[in-house]
């Protein structure tokens, strides 16, 4: 699974603590240290006595973990005396994962009988759980009860996910992916300034249909889209995301409309808009679609028949226009609503930025040059140039498309 979309630079410095219990599925846990580790957040891990059947604390100590703690009493008693109080005065989250039924149990009764137990009763600040179980165990009435507790008690809970176990029975009680984990450990590390916010997003091509197995699309990744939509769903909002066809897996709490052509794409937006305080219209819409042959678009059409009839081979294919969808989100854009465009263009960036921006009724837009290394579609990174309705004029350089998408919010910020 991708994670390009997650891999944002602005954590440096922060310090997650890493609970390990003990079940099969704690051997993940070693991936989410990683992708913590490369987001350059400090760890801590704490490994209970079961965690310890499965899986070594030098795994953890090889792969970045700063600080691995065992057991309250005995040889293996860290140096720090206090270290049950370490992680709510250093660590800026607490994430558990793989969670157990037994750890639930505890946290949800205030016991504190290990080390994971003890700092988790005296951790002050978000606590991050991803339960792992039997599915008869996660569905037992006393673990629903435990979980509801902690969710009200304001604990972010990533759900187990439905599927095989390694006993062979099926239901919910797989770890979720580490990816959802990960990422709602960004979401508890991240400023909520868009709290309340309700935010809509485009992304990714348009595919519009000539028969049916060809169309006329473009190579847009839909990357800074996503990335718009994950930092501004860890800065506090809710978000909505309709996206042409792209390969992102978003976080659960990320709504998502799958549509393939530009009037689908239309008629999701535009049924969304009207309940929106703003907009990222990141998606490469199609300008024109084919107007379908006589004989519609339910039949692969032969090139044998489609040619014979003309010298040297050659085909007409006709087009007709698409909707714009920033211009009709524009022009219906009530009082208060944000509308952020983009624009992809090979020459003038400047001159054509400013002619969008003000014929579409836009609050920023951001301009791109496509066809070089770097910038634009199927690049990790963008070099852009945004413009605000205010006539601040910004060129950023060469960032990777999670910074850029994290700089838009902050500029949002100041309009």
């Amino acid at each position: 699974m991708s994670t390009a979309h997650l891999r944002f630079p602005c954590f440096l410095g922060r310090r997650v603590h890493l609970g390990v219990t003990g079940s099969i599925a704690a051997y993940k846990s070693l991936e989410l240290l990683r992708l913590l580790v490369d987001a350059q957040i400090g760890v801590g891990v704490t490994l209970t006595a079961s965690a310890q059947r499965f899986i070594g604390a030098e795994s953890y100590r090889a792969l970045g973990a700063d600080v691995i703690d065992t057991a309250m009493f005995g040889a293996e008693v860290p140096d720090d005396p206090f270290a049950h109080l370490t992680p709510g005065r250093s660590a800026a989250a607490l994430v558990i994962a793989p969670a157990t039924a037994n750890i639930l149990a505890k946290l949800a009764h205030g016991l504190a009988d290990d080390m994971l137990s003890t700092q988790a009763l005296a951790f002050g600040g978000p606590l991050v759980l991803a339960p792992a179980m039997n599915p008869a165990m996660w569905a037992a009435p006393a673990t629903q009860a435990n979980w509801s507790t902690l969710l009200a008690r304001g604990a972010l809970g990533v759900g187990p996910a439905p599927g095989p176990v390694a006993c062979g029975d099926t239901g919910h009680g797989r770890l979720a992916p580490v990816e959802h984990i990960f990422a709602e450990t960004l979401r508890a590390l991240s400023p909520k300034d868009l709290a309340g916010k309700r935010v809509l997003i485009t992304l990714g091509p348009t595919r519009e249909a000539w028969d049916a197995v060809r169309y006329l699309s473009n190579p847009s990744s839909g990357l800074m889209g996503a990335c718009l939509a994950v930092s501004a769903w860890m800065r506090g909002a809710e978000v909505h995301v309709v996206a042409g066809p792209t390969a992102f897996d978003f976080p659960p709490g990320i709504s998502v409309a799958r549509v393939s052509t530009a009037c689908e794409m239309l008629a999701a937006a535009t049924g969304l808009w009207p309940g929106m305080d703003m907009a990222c219209c990141t998606a490469a819409v199609c300008d024109f679609r084919p107007i379908p042959p006589a004989t519609g678009t339910a039949h692969k059409l032969k090139k044998r028949d489609l040619t014979a009839d003309t010298a040297g081979g050659e085909l007409v294919i006709r087009l007709e226009a698409n909707p714009d969808i920033l211009r009709t989100l524009g022009a219906t854009k009530r009082e208060g609503q944000v509308l952020v465009g983009f624009a992809a263009e090979t020459d003038d960036l400047l001159g054509q930025a400013r002619l969008k921006l003000a014929e579409k009724r836009l609050d920023i837009i951001v301009a791109n040059r496509v066809g070089q290394p770097g910038s634009g579609f199927d690049s990790a990174t963008n070099a852009v140039t945004l413009l605000d309705r205010l006539g601040r004029v910004e060129q950023w350089p060469e960032l990777p498309k999670t910074e850029v998408a994290w700089r838009i919010w902050d500029h949002l910020q100041h309009l």
